[in-house]
Formats: structure tokens, sequence, C-alpha cells
């Protein structure tokens, strides 16, 4: 590959190896930064050494590679927050109830029970402290969105980040720690005292956003078509309603409602038309670029700043820079340079789903279009401006897509025919909508502005939902493990390698590459059907008990959780994770055999035969019991709680089984359990 050629290319590759292997080990600060200190004094020795012999050159380019992998961690422990000890995490005990002295930072989708903010730490008990927290205002209360850099205090209990409660399960935990974000605070309107305001760059922009939000609540906009602009050209998808949002994933649209490199190369393309009265002198030039680079970033900023934007953001600077300079752009040093710089300022940004999939979607445009759109030469403008969408969309997908399948596990098969019909109407709503948006920067916009602003997005969603509606074509529950995510992305660059210069060997590694990846699914497939398992999962109210045998599962639950399987996050996740599917669906019985072990469950009704003698004791429903007499009678050698017990119940259940030194495994604190 040409790429790898570039002394930046492998320079990068190799700091990101270096975050991942932060993330995965956590060595010593101490270490790394000595290790560090040792490579830059060798590395200059042999930089003098270099013109003297090749295989000093060799030491110098192989000791530049290992920094870069060093600076990767380094980079990483300097942006670990929690390595301070004034980070709030070091301050507190679990769930233990503080007095926080904290600044609203972003505003968050809202839960039915709760609103919620990003905050940023202060104090805690009048003790100095920092970090990020999520603050959770249980509904309802009669307080209206905070501005953003609001100063709060409040009296609460600070909830650790958990790990996942059922298996397979999305690690939400992990999502918000990537975000430096550890725990979350939950609290009543009279726990909260609001004080001053805090003016900041951010609060500025984010305030302004919610000042461009309200002047266009108040020119009457339909509330969904509404919501959809917002998540369009300013970023914020916490409005859209679940239905509309999983047409657009259904018809492989969704990434057109995050803020990327199609809306920020537009604002470039707009502002950049904007100036071309000025004249073209030297001075000028200057200003131009002046105002194209501000407006990205204060378009950036007012976008939230997310990974996409970040990364577009700063693309189309450099793109803007080159333009100024009157100098070509590579397109894959730009893409290289870009990711580097992001890295560096915030490398958590690696692990975001929005940054892969952006920086991956981009780098098989450039590299894969090319080849694609050789396939064919269309002699019209229109069949070659279809062609080129489509050949576009399928260098993405290409790119995308083991990743899509390996996050979301599902794939749209019409994600062309998306594109196709609704790229051509997004250009139009976005200029439609841009003329909005200035305009309710100063108060409301005109009605001759909003009504067809509402037609073209209410026919964009009719288009969504038309295409969504085509489910055969909507590959889902697909499971993808990591091992075949790597080989897939190994298979598909080997191909496209051969494809771009076919030879002999380049096919050997593509055939290889492909015969690797059969082998990791075989694999897969033979692990799977030789599981056996038992498991009790966490859930609320409702009580989810699986019995697997190699690929076949078995259900038990309530009626209302079986004719809805389908929709169970829970156990969907935990069919979709382990190449199962669920060959059975039964109610909930009393005794179950598994393994040798005798199980009896306990619900409601608390009813029991004294002539069992179970080896689990799994509990439901809150039981009005005599605890104490059950162990008794039974003499388990576990007892299990789930999550549709009352707190206060099992509180008692665990002091007791304490007492007597029975082990007791509740699954809303523990997890899911497993036999």
């Amino acid at each position: 590959m040409k790429i790898l050629q570039f002394p930046l290319a492998r320079v990068t590759l190799t700091f990101i190896l270096g975050i991942i292997f932060y993330q995965k080990y956590q060595p010593e600060p101490f270490l790394v930064f000595i290790s560090l200190l040792i490579g830059i004094l060798f590395l200059l020795f042999f930089h003098f050494l270099s013109k003297k012999k090749p295989i000093y050159r060799f030491i110098f380019g192989t000791l530049t590679l290992l920094i870069s992998f060093n600076i990767g961690i380094s980079t990483c422990i300097f942006h670990k927050e929690t390595l301070s000890q004034n980070h709030y995490l070091n301050q507190i005990e679990d769930d233990s109830f503080h007095e926080i002295k904290l600044v609203v930072h972003e505003k968050l989708k809202s839960t039915p029970k709760n609103s919620r903010y990003v905050s940023v730490i202060h104090t805690i008990d009048n003790h100095q402290s920092f970090g990020k927290i999520i603050l959770n205002i249980r509904k309802p209360n009669q307080i209206e969105d905070f501005p953003i850099g609001s100063h709060v205090k409040v009296t609460g209990s600070i909830y650790k980040s958990k790990n996942p409660f059922n298996p397979n399960q999305f690690d939400y935990g992990k999502y918000l720690e990537n975000q430096e974000i550890y725990a979350q605070v939950y609290i009543d309107e009279k726990q909260m005292t609001i004080g001053k305001f805090e003016s900041t760059l951010w609060s500025g922009f984010s305030n302004f956003r919610t000042k461009i939000i309200q002047n266009l609540k108040a020119s009457r906009f339909k509330t969904e078509e509404l919501n959809i602009m917002i998540a369009l050209l300013l970023g914020q998808q916490q409005d859209i309603s679940p239905e509309v949002l999983k047409d657009y994933q259904l018809a492989g649209a969704v990434h057109i409602l995050s803020v990327s490199g199609l809306h920020v190369g537009f604002i470039l393309l707009f502002v950049t038309f904007l100036l071309k009265p000025m004249a073209n002198t030297k001075r000028n030039a200057v200003i131009k670029l002046i105002i194209i680079l501000l407006s990205l970033w204060s378009y950036g900023i007012l976008a939230g700043l997310a990974p996409s934007v970040v990364r577009s953001v700063t693309m189309f600077s450099f793109v803007a820079v080159g333009n100024h300079f009157r100098r070509t752009v590579n397109n894959f040093h730009t893409l290289l340079v870009s990711m580097l710089l992001i890295l560096l300022w915030k490398p958590s940004f690696l692990f975001d789903i929005g940054f892969q999939l952006s920086y991956l979607a981009l780098f098989f445009i450039l590299w894969l279009q090319p080849l694609l759109s050789e396939i064919w030469q269309p002699k019209y403008k229109i069949t070659q401006y279809i062609w080129d969408i489509v050949t576009v969309s399928f260098a993405a997908q290409i790119g995308t897509m083991p990743l899509s399948l390996y996050y979301f596990h599902q794939f749209p098969g019409l994600f062309f025919v998306t594109n196709i019909i609704v790229l051509p109407l997004l250009g139009i709503i976005m200029i439609v909508g841009l003329i909005a948006i200035i305009t309710a920067c100063f108060g409301k916009v005109s009605f001759l502005v909003v009504k067809p602003l509402e037609f073209l997005i209410e026919l964009q969603n009719h288009i969504i939902n038309w295409i969504a509606s085509f489910e055969d074509f909507v590959l889902s529950n697909i499971s993808f493990t990591t091992a075949m995510l790597w080989v897939s992305y190994v298979m598909i660059i080997a191909i496209i390698v051969w494809l771009k210069k076919p030879e002999f060997k380049r096919l050997s590694i593509a055939l290889l590459s492909t015969i690797a990846l059969q082998i990791v699914y075989i694999d897969t497939k033979f692990k799977t059907n030789n599981v056996k398992e038992l498991i009790v999962f966490n859930t609320k109210k409702s009580t989810i008990i699986t019995q697997r045998q190699n690929r076949f599962v078995t259900v038990y639950s309530n009626d209302s959780i079986l004719k809805s399987l389908e929709n169970n996050l829970a156990v969907q996740s935990y069919l979709v994770g382990n190449f199962c599917e669920a060959k059975e669906k039964k109610k909930l019985q009393n005794v179950f055999y598994f393994k040798n072990k005798r199980i009896m469950l306990i619900d409601s009704y608390a009813v029991y035969s004294e002539k069992i003698k179970p080896d689990v004791l799994i509990i439901t429903h809150s039981p009005k019991l005599n605890f104490e007499r059950l162990l008794t009678v039974y003499k388990p050698k576990e007892i299990v709680v789930d999550g549709s017990n009352f707190k206060s119940y099992v509180r008692l259940w665990e002091s007791t089984c304490r007492k007597e030194k029975i082990p007791f495994h509740y699954t809303n604190e523990k997890g899911f359990y497993k036999i």
C-alpha cells in the first residue's frame, strides 16, 4: 500500500497503537515517561549517525516509531483525569452523600424519569475538586433548561459507573469513561440551588444555540420537522422521536443526522461564496482565510464539537489553508494530520464510534471510490452525477460495514437508493435551513422560509419512511465478533490492493485472508455449539431466565415479555452476541435442573415445597418470607435475587445470608447470574 510509504502514516499508526496499548494495559506513568526520555536521547544520538551508514538510518527510523508509540501512551496518561488526586473519583466512597458545587456544561437527551446534564464539578464538601459528572434531576420539576454555564449547588449521592448488568449489553459506563465521565448524581428539585452564571466561549455558543432553537420554535415550525433540522444543521439529536430515528437507521441515512464532512464542506463553500466579492489582494487573502477558519470553528462549537464535527472542521481547515497558499493538498496527508492532531488533543476520541465510522468512511471514499468510478464512464452529466453518488456510497459502506455489523448488528441493504434520492434533497434543505438559522440568530423566521423548509423535511421523512418499510432488505441481528471485525478489514484491504494492481502474490494474500475469515467464523460457530449455561438476567419489575444448549436457547418469563421478545434488548443482545436463537418460550417454573444442580424459584406467591432441597434458590418479585426459616428448611448453597425485588427486602435477606455464611448474588449490584 502506497499510503504506508508516507512517514506520517507509519507515525500515526504507531501513535494509535500506543493509545490502544494504554487502554488495555494501563502501564505505570513513571516507567512510560522514563522510557520516553531515554528514547528521545537515543533518537538524537542516532540522528547524527544516520548519515554515515544505512544501519543507523534503520535504527533511527525504528526509534522514531517506538517513540511515536510511547507518545501515544504518554498522551493518554496526560489526559487521564483520574490520575490526579483532586479528581472527584479519588475523593468519594461508593454511593456516598455529598454537597457538590458544579457548573452545567451540556444538556443531554432527557429520559422519562430525569432531565439530564453533563456538569463539571468545582468542589465536593467545600474541598477543591474537578471532573465531569452527569446531573440527573428527577421529573416532574418546575426547572426550565439551565443556561449552560450556570453554577449549581446540589446535595446527593454520587453513583460511580458500573459494568453492564446483562450479558453482551452495551457498556454505557465505558462509553461515558471515554468522555472522562465516571459517575452520576440523582437529585430532586429541592436538593439543588441555582447560583450565578459563568460566561465562557463554550457557554456563549451553547446558549446562543439555545436562543436560535427558541426563535425557530417561536416561528411555528412543526415539532418533528424542527427536530430534524436542528439535528441536520446544529448537531442536536436529543429531541428526535425514536420512531423517526429508527426509520433513518433502517434506511441507512442516519449519518445525515450527524454534522460531518458533508455539512462542514457546505459551510466552507457557502462562506467562500460570500467572500468572493472581496478583491484578491494579499491582505484580503489573509482576511478571507481568518474569516473562513473562524466560521468553520464557530460552526463546529455551535454544533457541539462531536468527534465527527471536530474531524470535519480540522480537515477543511487544512483544505482552506492549502487553498490560501495555492498548494495542492494531498487528501491522505490531510486525513492523517487531522487524525493525529485530534488524538493528541483528545486520545479518547479513538474509541468513539462516530470518530471511527467517520474516518473509515472518508478513507475508503478517497482510496476505493476512484477504482469504482472507473468501472463505468457515463456519457451524460445526470448519469455521471448519479454514478458518483453510487460509487461514493458503496466505498463508504464497504469501509464501514464490518464496524457497523460489530456495533449495531445490522446492515441497510438499500443505502444506495437512500443516498441517490436523499442527497440532492438534502442539499436544498441545507441551503434553506442555513437561511433559517441565520435569520433565527436575530429573531423569528419568516413564514416564506418556514413553510418550504417544513415541506422539504417532511418530504425527506416520507421518503426515508418508505425506504425503511422494505424490511426484507434490512439485515438485522447479525452476530459479529471482534476477531471477525479485524479479519474482515484485512480481507477487504487485501482485495482492494489486488484490484488496484492485479498480481498473483496479491491475489494469494486476498484469498488467504478470505479463508482466514471463514476459519474464524467456523471456529466461533464451533465454540458456540459447545456451550451449556443458565442465566438469570437483571431486569426491573420482571424475571427472565434463559437456558442454553449449544446454539438453542429456551427463554423463561411472563407472557408480556415472551410476546414481545423480539423487542427485548437484554435477550436480543445475548442471542446476537452468542450466535444463538430462541428455540422455545416458556412460562416461569418453580423448579429447574441444570448441570446436576437443583434450582428452585420462589415468586410473589411464596409457594414452595419443603421436599425439594435446592442447590440454588432464586427469589423474584418480593415474596413475603420468613427468610431465616426458609434457609433452615432448604439449606441452599447459594441465594440469587434478581432486579424485580424491593431493595428493602433485599437488604434484609442479604444480612441474613451474611450471618448464615451463604453466598448471596443480587443482580442489581453484581449483574447477571450464570451457571
